[in-house]
């Protein structure tokens, strides 16, 4: 084969059409209903019918900003201030009454301890504030000294949990019985 050969064969070539490309075409139909029309046709429903129940779907303005950014309760967030700036006066803490009480007579220095961490653990979780440990002034210890006083006040001191500490009236068990005051979840 010469350059002749060669070069006939190339202009041959390039005097040939070239197909063009046809684009790609769906064999679906232009105005083929969709699947939601389908089962609404199935269902015997006109296109009015379908139109007039589009056009009920329709939600006002202002429902739809509402569901977007939500309302602010006023009165709760007021409501919420005034308790937390009730409970955080120590005098208030101090002359309220107690919500839950835990009594820990008859019982030794281990059980009084173990009873003493769930007792405080259920309080702490449930977000109670003030506590009434109830543990007898020792008149019947069997030593000359009371057993369960000493202990109290060594759990209020290593609880973390726990803050100001202090014995009630009389009436609530005086010198026999220690409030608590439970502090606050820290929130992360």
């Amino acid at each position: 084969m010469d350059f002749g050969d060669i070069l006939n064969q190339w202009e041959g070539a390039s005097k040939a059409k070239p197909q063009k490309k046809q684009p790609q075409v769906s064999h679906k139909k232009a105005n083929a209903p969709t699947k939601e029309e389908k089962e609404a046709a199935k269902q015997g429903y006109t296109w009015e019918q379908i139109m007039e129940q589009d056009s009920k779907k329709h939600m006002n303005p202002m429902d739809i900003w509402l569901n977007r950014h939500g309302t602010v309760d006023k009165d709760k967030i007021s409501e919420e201030a005034r308790r937390n700036e009730k409970f955080s006066n120590v005098d208030y803490l101090r002359s309220m009454n107690p919500e839950a009480v835990i009594d820990l007579h008859q019982l030794t220095r281990e059980e009084a301890w173990t009873k003493l961490q769930y007792f405080v653990n259920d309080c702490y979780n449930r977000n109670l504030k003030k506590i009434l440990i109830v543990h007898g002034k020792g008149i019947h210890s069997a030593g000359s000294d009371p057993v369960l006083g000493p202990m109290v006040r060594l759990f209020i001191e290593q609880d973390k949990r726990l803050g100001i500490s202090g014995h009630p009236d009389r009436n609530h068990g005086g010198s026999g019985a220690t409030w608590v005051i439970i502090k606050e979840k820290q929130r992360n």
